[in-house]
């Protein structure tokens, strides 16, 4: 497996998801975090019933979609650690190798396939 090209694509994927969220979000330095850009109160204050709930749901749908590629970036994050302390490509359950296949299709992939539904959240924290 030609881990610089695994590394090429998660830098290529997190440029992407990076410049996603800076798109739908403003990320807070002091919490380290991203949040979903709000409609300005001033906008919200002057609109009708409709309109409110129409910015309502499109908040809720941007704050999903924002955590969503938080998760992601995470994943890539890690990958780059682990690629970088050479230990990628290490199934997080079994401790065996992830499939080349696996790894090119998903290279943030922190199980083999046989182990893909297992890993539960608690677990994902482990670079």
């Amino acid at each position: 497996m030609d881990l610089k090209e695994i590394k090429n694509k998660l830098v290529a994927e997190k440029k992407l998801v990076e410049e996603e969220l800076a798109s739908l979000g403003i990320f807070d330095k002091e919490k380290k975090d991203w949040g979903a850009q709000s409609v300005p109160a001033e906008t919200a204050d002057r609109a009708d019933d409709n309109t409110a709930a129409d910015y309502s749901e499109e908040y809720a749908e941007k704050v999903a979609t924002v955590e969503i590629l938080e998760f992601r970036l995470k994943d890539i994050n890690d990958a780059l650690k682990r690629l970088a302390n050479d230990n990628y490509g290490k199934c997080f359950v079994c401790g065996e190798s992830i499939e080349e296949k696996r790894l090119l299709a998903n290279p943030a992939a922190k199980t083999c396939i046989k182990h893909k539904e297992e890993l539960k959240p608690e677990h994902i924290t482990n670079p």
